[in-house]
This record gives C-alpha cells, sequence and structure tokens, in this order.
C-alpha cells in the first residue's frame, strides 16, 4: 500500500513525529512517503494517507489546512488518519482538539490524534517566545515515542 505522510512542521518536532509514524508503516510492509504539504502536487498515486500539523497558539499550521483545501475532495476518499502535536495536554475540551475532531469528520478520518509536543525556547523567535509566554514553563520534550507508534500500528 502507497501511503502518503504529509506533515506541517515549524521547529522539526512534529516532522520527526512524521518520520516516526513512516518507520512504523514501512516496518509493516507499506510504502510510505513523508513529504511537506507543499511538496505534494498530486494524492492520486497513494492508497491512503496520514496528514498532521503542529499547533501553533491552538491553531493547526496554514500548510496543513491549505493542504486539505487543495485536496480534500481526494484525501476524503482514501483512508484517512489525522495528527496534531502541540503542548495543550490532549483533552476532548481543547480547542485544538475540537478543530482536529472537526477537520477529522469534514475528511471522514478514521481516527485523529493530539500527541504532546516539544519546546525548546532557544529555536524560538522573539514573536513566538512572547506568544507562547504562558506555556513556557512546559518547555521540554513531551512527545510519547511509544504511543505515537502504538496508534500508526
Amino acid at each position: 500500500m502507497n501511503v502518503l505522510v504529509a506533515v506541517a512542521s515549524r521547529h522539526g518536532a512534529t516532522w520527526e513525529i512524521g518520520a516516526s509514524i513512516t518507520s512504523v508503516l514501512a516496518a509493516r510492509g507499506h510504502h510510505a512517503e513523508l513529504l511537506e504539504p507543499a511538496q505534494v502536487s498530486s494524492v492520486a498515486a497513494y492508497d491512503a494517507a496520514v496528514i498532521g500539523s503542529a499547533v501553533y497558539l491552538t491553531n493547526l499550521l496554514p500548510d496543513a489546512r491549505n493542504l486539505v483545501d487543495r485536496f480534500g475532495t481526494e484525501l476524503g476518499a482514501l483512508p484517512l488518519w489525522l495528527f496534531a502535536s502541540g503542548l495543550a495536554a490532549p483533552s476532548s475540551g481543547a480547542r485544538t482538539t475540537i478543530e482536529l475532531a472537526a477537520l477529522g469528520e469534514q475528511l471522514g478520518a478514521r481516527d485523529h490524534r493530539l500527541f504532546r509536543g516539544r519546546l525548546d525556547r532557544a529555536g524560538l523567535s522573539f514573536a513566538e517566545r512572547v506568544a507562547a509566554a504562558g506555556v513556557l514553563n512546559r518547555e521540554g520534550d513531551h512527545r510519547d515515542f511509544t504511543a505515537i507508534e502504538r496508534w500508526a500500528g
């Protein structure tokens, strides 16, 4: 099975989650291709897709949204999984979780998941540090790769 894994990431942490998912899929015998959303020119060659996005200020990145805008109908016809990665603890009432669930419903996704992310203050721009001031106490790598790999499998 040819699987598209398209991941919008700003500082690389969500991309690494996508790489982990791609590795799990490849280990299960699938041909999985990891791409940035802007690199996707067609989804016709794929039998399934996983779309991921980092979360900033409770929003999915525009690149992920643009991918859905460009290929929503085609993605909706594929077996599809969605994930997001951010600092908020996954909860059903979180705005990000609601946005992810709505997107999943719109596209007919089989599942959607919000994973904890990574925050490296030194890697942030001044504007990002100001915007993230309320969560800087959560600095560090909070990703649970065991849970990510279990979800991908």
